[in-house]
């Protein structure tokens, strides 16, 4: 079975190399112990980076990624081991040091192992929807676009420099197990961003405006076809660049807000979907960024926000970050509810975690960001639903009195349980009856998880609706980092406390 959205194939490149040898070997070894599982991973992983400056190239660096790892359940523990030593030799070696992990492990195990039930899938294929593979594009193409557009940018009148950091990633993944699953899928993904730079004399003021367009599942053809106008895109960031500089501080207080998808998709990330990651909830994951408000015991019951609020987890979306036909435990993705009318329904899941908790099937959530590291349970598409028939983002500005219009995503910061937050964005508008009344600066809202989303009043239509995100989660020790969207309607929110940032930090103008 392969993707029905694509017009790709699998790299030849990629299904060449030796990964059936060696999990054939692996699982065989692993079979003479008489594991209750097994499973074989085998990835490359390809990434280049390019960053220029005011029309020339700062940088270029490619990577690649290149092993296997063997996971095994003995005893009611988990064994897991790694090699880049592509040969069935070393898939045995490999097989027999997470057997002895795992038998190590067992003696410090409270709770035994044990996955959710699966279909075996037999032999399937899948392939993100791209046209153009970017790591394909000659070097110089790249240069030349990226290199022309800052270029092109610092010469306007007020910006003073202009940076273009193109990222760019084709992940390709053999899976296959003990119970028969095997799988082999490949996904492209790409993220552009472009920033000027400008400075007030007047005030003495520096600071700059970036670029909104969000990464995406998609290949070189966003940057050159007719998927961004990315021409009007930097054709407006000059001027908006010189209406920040000149904007007056906004002075502290309760507004209202009109929160476009460019900036509230990060606020989902942080207190939502992180937040109802299951591990977190349960207390299992607590070292890279707390665990969660969200705690099981209110599965069904935590008034999360308004009625209007529907968010969802989707590994399926077409050009989401986090998209793949089949999780690194083999499990077919889905979409799910995580609240619905504002009520906490759901949560993120992989095998172990939707077995012990008896939830049924996990919803293919676990994820390894390399072939070094164990798979995890990690963040799928987490997205607020706009309302069928709902309204545009100028008829949500139209119902405020006083506030602020919210764009683009900055700085942040949350507390361990995903719930005390504040956020600021790359550009902010006052509304005054209804209608935008000009750029104001030094902005961050700030409040807890529930008040907020509870604050909700208005969620916008399908036409407001962004799919953004970010390329780098991080969680776990060993730290691991993985790409998710998020998507958005435009959405309105009632007295929300704004900071004054210049103030809070006490350099008040």
């Amino acid at each position: 079975m392969t993707s029905g959205a694509s017009t790709q194939t699998i790299d030849p490149a990629f299904t060449t190399l030796p990964y059936r040898r060696l999990a054939h070997a692996a699982l065989a070894r692993a079979r003479d112990f008489h594991v209750t599982h097994a499973d074989f991973r085998f990835e490359r992983v390809r990434s280049q980076q390019l960053k220029v400056r005011d029309g020339h190239l700062q940088g270029a660096a490619d990577h690649e990624d290149l092993g296997f790892a063997v996971r095994v359940i003995l005893n009611g523990a988990w064994g897991f081991a790694s090699s880049v030593v592509l040969t069935p030799e070393a898939a045995v070696q490999v097989t027999e040091t997470a057997i002895r992990v795992a038998q190590v492990a067992a003696a410090m195990t409270r709770q035994p192992v044990a996955l959710a039930d699966e279909p075996v899938y037999d032999d399937v294929t899948w392939v993100s929807s791209y046209r153009v593979d970017p790591l394909a594009v000659p070097l110089a193409e790249k240069v030349a676009l990226l290199s022309g557009w800052t270029a092109r940018l610092v010469e306007a009148p007020g910006v003073d420099h202009a940076t273009a950091v193109l990222q760019q990633v084709v992940e390709q993944k053999f899976y296959t197990d003990l119970a028969g699953t095997t799988t082999t899928q490949q996904r492209v993904r790409v993220q552009p961003q472009v920033e000027v730079y400008g400075s007030d004399e007047a005030s003495g003021r520096f600071d700059s405006m970036r670029t909104i367009a969000p990464p995406v599942g998609r290949g070189w053809e966003y940057l050159t076809a007719d998927v961004h106008d990315w021409d009007a895109e930097l054709a407006e960031l000059p001027g908006l660049l010189a209406e920040k500089l000149a904007a007056p501080s906004v002075e502290a207080g309760e507004y209202d807000l009109v929160i476009h998808p460019s900036n509230l998709w990060l606020t989902i990330h942080e207190s939502i979907g992180h937040a109802t990651e299951l591990d977190r909830a349960l207390g299992y994951e607590a070292n890279y960024a707390g665990t969660s408000f969200a705690t099981y015991d209110q599965l069904g019951t935590l008034q999360y926000g308004s009625p209007v609020m529907h968010v969802t987890g989707d590994r399926t979306v077409e050009h989401g970050l986090a998209t793949i036909g089949y999780d690194d435990e083999g499990v077919r993705t889905q979409q799910w509810d995580i609240v619905k009318d504002g009520v906490l329904v759901g949560y993120q899941l992989d095998r172990p975690m939707a077995h012990l908790m008896g939830l049924g099937r996990s919803n293919g959530c676990a994820y390894a960001d390399s072939p070094g590291h164990i798979p995890i349970q990690r963040m799928a598409n987490v997205s607020l639903q706009p309302a069928e028939g709902g309204p545009s983002t100028e008829e949500l500005i139209a119902k405020v009195d006083r506030g602020i219009y919210v764009v683009g995503d900055k700085s942040w910061s949350i507390d361990m349980q995903r719930y005390n937050f504040q956020f600021t964005g790359q550009r902010f508008y006052r509304i005054e009856n209804g209608r935008l009344a000009g750029q104001v600066r030094d902005v961050a809202y700030q409040a807890t998880t529930t008040d907020f989303w509870n604050s909700m009043e208005a969620v916008g239509g399908p036409q407001t609706w962004v799919l953004d995100g970010a390329f780098n989660c991080g969680k776990a020790q060993p730290g691991q980092v993985a790409s998710v969207s998020h998507g958005a309607p435009t959405a309105l929110f009632r007295k929300v406390r704004v900071l004054n940032t210049t103030a809070e930090a006490g350099s008040e103008e």
